[in-house]
């Protein structure tokens, strides 16, 4: 669930509530563990429910809710992340192909990566990354890219807080990490080995439009085959290739 605070006394908050329920993994809920998740009651919770339903927010099923398509339709209008994902999707599977591994894409969203696209084939490494999820900035390749080039206020804030552990490998200790971050700000590219997940590791590059930073974009394959280095050069082409081409298509739009 989202650690947002939305307003319970409204009904766009109550909305949101429900909505934040969902986690990545959730494909239905019932309406008990709605009420759980959401602490409101369950004579609202079950008209606001229904009233989402009614625009297609939510769908039924039998055993629940499922979030529906008009999110999905909605979602697609997004002009940032439409016109990023149509940019950048012919970039991510020219990578796919040079490196038949999993390529991603992913954006700054608080202290999280939070992934709009992923490809991969039949080899793919069992990353814990999925569309639309998150995984914290610190121990993902593509995290720590969009970390390095953050304004320096979101650094201090990821460096000053908690780092969470997930593998033996996790970097878990601010001076460490903050070296880390120097050497991909200066060198333009930035691994991981085995930090969010165990037998996983991962190269990334920042996507630039003009000067700003606005994605990054990362390999990932098994640890017991995968050399992330040796594909560091392609991975900081495509990055390259795809701010170029966000930079001349907005260009052409203004």
């Amino acid at each position: 669930m989202s650690d947002q605070e939305f307003d319970p006394t409204t009904v766009l908050g109550k909305i949101m509530m429900v909505l934040h329920a969902f986690t990545i993994d959730d494909s239905t809920l019932s309406l008990a563990e709605l009420a759980r998740r959401t602490s409101i009651p369950k004579g609202t919770l079950h008209r606001v429910l229904s009233d989402m339903a009614a625009v297609r927010m939510l769908d039924r099923t039998g055993t629940g809710y499922r979030l529906g398509g008009t999110l999905f339709e909605l979602g697609m209008r997004a002009s940032v992340e439409r016109s990023l994902l149509e940019v950048a999707i012919p970039f991510m599977e020219d990578l796919y192909v040079r490196t038949h591994e999993t390529v991603h894409l992913g954006v700054l969203d608080g202290t999280d990566v939070v992934y709009l696209s992923k490809i991969g084939g039949h080899r793919q490494a069992s990353a814990p990354s999925r569309i639309g999820g998150r995984m914290p900035v610190h121990c993902t390749a593509i995290g720590k890219v969009l970390l390095a080039h953050a304004d320096s206020a979101l650094r201090e804030q990821v460096l000053s807080g908690p780092l969470p552990r997930y593998t033996p490998r996790t970097i878990i200790l601010p001076g460490p990490l903050s070296t880390q971050l120097d050497r991909i700000a200066a060198e333009g590219v930035g691994y991981e080995y085995e930090e969010s997940a165990t037998g996983i590791v991962c190269v990334a590059a920042p996507v630039r439009e003009s000067e700003n930073v606005v994605a990054a974009i990362s390999v990932t394959g098994p640890s017991y085959r995968f050399r992330p280095d040796t594909h560091a050069a392609s991975v900081r082409a495509a990055a390259e290739g795809i701010g170029i081409t966000l930079a001349r298509r907005n260009r052409l739009l203004a």
